[in-house]
């Protein structure tokens, strides 16, 4: 029997079981369910972003007015000046974005878990308080959240399981192996091409919903490199489990025995060696509350407000050299009034130092997890899918840095400004608008 026929003979056997339909379209409604809520998600971020430059646009205009109308500031808040450094360096309204990708629609993430925007300052940190913890994917499963990746994860192999579980048991136990082996002198083509139809219903399912998904938010169009490489994994990662399972299939004999193994095998790769993993990342890598970064953070800064004015500005000039020799610098009394508002690097200088161990601990986290994949395949792939869609770790780390480096840059710039004893004009406002660049 040639291939052709063997696929067709396969496709009436499959439109005659509803079971097998059954597992496919419920597939197919929690594909589309995840497909919707990754470009509800990627719309609703986008849209909160737009909403937010518009906002800070607005602002900016309003103290771009005071300038046009020789006012230093808002009639309600005398104490703002927005001529001096300080306030019009802080009326900046700058903000950190992390747009998201439209290939979010494939894979969530991270992305409700971490902040995607955030208003910078010159008092800032990249672990304020609004800035989320990390959490998993199947930890967000209980809160209601499913997403395409996990559909392709851990329902795609639940559906090709359903499909071919019994391929070659049935003959077997209703006596008519013998049968196709007389009949078929290459016997494992045989069940090899039955196997095949089976993979190329499940691939076709994916590809429709992958299409489907990517006109959603425009992702072919976007980001076409990420969308194909999304693409591919999801194929390899659909041939990882064929292969496991045309293997049970080819040698199993019974139906029982064979649902029982693909199933096991299932468990296996899917919760127990994941949770395995989870479980020792747990023991040699206890959950950090931050508690203590915010100890450190608070120690260091107690003893910093401790020392006399003298020991401050000799920690200041050798933090940022070029204060020393400003106007400012040479007239105690101007320099010790400033001292108060120049604290701003030295306490940047104390949070950066503490977040170090916690930054060093998460990246020996995820060096531990990648350690794992050669025989955790789920978080490999996991890790892959959010790394097309941008919400893995390494993306909302580089974010981290983003912001660190605009709270650098406005505290630089403060200083410089400060100790040169500078009166804000509009068109400097102007300037700093466009030096922190504010719209990242």
């Amino acid at each position: 029997m040639s291939g052709v026929k063997i696929f067709l003979f396969e496709w009436k056997h499959f439109v005659k079981n509803p079971f097998k339909i059954v597992a496919v379209l419920l597939f197919v409604i929690a594909g589309l369910y995840g497909l919707h809520n990754g470009a509800s998600l990627f719309q609703e971020q986008q849209g909160e972003i737009n909403d937010i430059q518009a906002k800070a646009d607005q602002a900016r205009a309003e103290i771009i007015a005071y300038y046009d109308a020789g006012k230093k500031g808002p009639q309600e808040r005398p104490w703002v000046d927005v001529t001096n450094p300080y306030w019009a360096i802080w009326y900046t309204s700058v903000y950190a974005f992390k747009s998201p990708s439209p290939a979010m629609v494939y894979s969530i993430g991270q992305a409700e878990q971490f902040g995607y925007y955030k208003r910078v300052s010159f008092r800032s940190s990249p672990y304020d308080s609004d800035m989320a913890e990390e959490i998993a994917n199947p930890e967000r499963l209980q809160a209601g959240t499913l997403d395409f990746a996990f559909v392709l994860l851990y329902l795609l192999p639940v559906v090709l399981l359903v499909l071919t579980y019994n391929l070659k048991s049935y003959e077997s136990e209703q006596g008519f192996w013998s049968l196709v082996v007389v009949q078929h002198t290459s016997h494992y083509n045989w069940l090899l091409s039955r196997f095949a139809f089976y993979v190329l219903v499940t691939s076709s399912v994916v590809l429709l919903l992958f299409i489907y998904g990517g006109f959603l938010t425009g992702v072919f169009s976007l980001v076409p490199d990420a969308a194909m490489k999304f693409f591919g994994m999801s194929m390899l990662y659909l041939m990882l489990w064929a292969s496991v399972f045309f293997v049970i299939v080819a040698k199993g004999r019974r139906i029982l025995s064979n649902s029982l193994l693909m199933i096991g095998v299932y468990l296996l790769l899917c919760f127990i060696v994941p949770g395995a993993v989870h479980q020792q990342l747990s023991v040699e890598k206890p959950r950090n509350l931050m508690t203590d970064y915010i100890d450190a953070t608070r120690d260091k800064k107690s003893a910093l407000y401790e020392k006399s004015s003298e020991e401050l500005s000799s920690a200041l000039y050798r933090q940022f050299p070029s204060l020393a020799t400003t106007p400012v610098a040479k007239d105690s009394v101007k320099s010790k009034r400033l001292l108060r508002r120049a604290l701003v690097g030295l306490t940047n200088e104390v949070m950066k130092e503490s977040m170090q161990p916690f930054e060093r601990e998460s990246e020996e986290k995820n060096q531990l997890i990648a350690s794992s994949f050669w025989y955790n395949p789920v978080g490999f792939f996991q890790n892959s899918f959010n790394e097309q869609s941008k919400t893995h770790y390494v993306n909302y780390k580089a974010y981290r840095e983003t912001i660190q480096s605009a709270i650098d840059l406005q505290i630089k710039v403060l200083l410089k400004e400060l100790y040169n004893d500078v009166e804000v004009t509009k068109k400097q406002y102007q300037d700093y608008l466009k030096q922190f660049n504010h719209d990242s």
